[in-house]
């Protein structure tokens, strides 16, 4: 009976404080600012250059070696990297702000 008691007062306190507003979700800023401005899957590259222009980084493709293993490119820009499947838009990962913001890890280089 004593822990009920002891519990009870911890409980309101908790529902009374609100969510951590120090961290930023990722996926919250990325909701903000809607999907229009990030590149549409099945876009070409000469499409995702021409809206955004250079990538400020081109990561080295992965696969391709094998018939069965597409050749991946992957642009990043500063906002969101770009993942292309040969030359068509598969993919479209935000990239996080700052140290504060929780998120997806960066690419792998």
């Amino acid at each position: 009976m004593k822990l009920r008691v002891a519990v009870a007062p911890l409980l309101a306190l908790l529902a009374l404080s609100g969510p951590a507003s120090a961290d930023t979700l990722l996926i919250q800023r990325v909701q903000e600012q809607g999907k229009a401005a990030l590149p549409a899957r099945g876009q070409s590259m000469d499409q995702v250059k021409a809206r955004y222009g250079e990538p400020a980084q081109r990561l080295d493709s992965r696969g391709g070696q094998k018939k069965a293993w597409p050749q991946i490119n992957r642009w990043v820009y500063p906002a969101f990297t770009v993942y292309f499947e040969k030359s068509r838009v598969i993919d479209v990962v935000a990239n996080k702000a700052g140290a504060g913001e929780i998120g997806p890890k960066p690419p792998i280089l």
